[in-house]
């Protein structure tokens, strides 16, 4: 019988737990809080029970997603960084090469090319010059910083 009738007063304030609550000044300056409006009277709404102030909590498919969502930015950002670091490597390794080819020209010495038979000739001085020039062109373009 006990259980009934704590079940029947829960039923009953049940729909006060929805209740707004408002907050005014009455005719004698003080603060009072009610469950309904006053009539002529500014109020301000202090409480609305039925909107909840806080974020619903986060269901566990929610924060899955939401780890996911982490995982793949962080796939994402290390094979960028891969990327870069590859590419920089490249670039250094074309620098290197450009300066040792710049480095051969200006020692000096027998230079040769291939001619259109696939044969071996000595460059001239005109050629070396020319080969230095490209050489120096190429070097500035491969160990430009960007």
């Amino acid at each position: 019988m006990k259980r009934i009738a704590a079940v029947a007063a829960l039923v009953a304030f049940v729909p006060l737990a929805g209740a707004e609550l408002y907050k005014y000044v009455d005719k004698n300056g003080r603060t009072v809080y009610a469950d309904q409006p006053p009539a002529g009277i500014d109020s301000k709404v202090v409480k609305d029970a039925n909107v909840s102030s806080a974020a619903p909590p986060k269901t566990a498919l929610d924060k899955d997603k939401a780890l996911e969502k982490g995982r793949k930015e962080a796939r994402e950002k290390a094979d960028k960084a891969d990327k870069t670091a590859a590419r920089d490597r490249e670039q250094e390794q074309r620098c290197q090469q450009a300066k040792q080819n710049v480095q051969a020209y200006q020692e000096g010495g027998r230079m040769y090319k291939y001619n259109d038979k696939g044969e071996r000739e000595f460059m001239g001085e005109e050629d070396i010059a020319a080969g230095l020039k490209k050489a120096q062109r190429d070097m500035d373009e491969a160990c430009k910083k960007s």
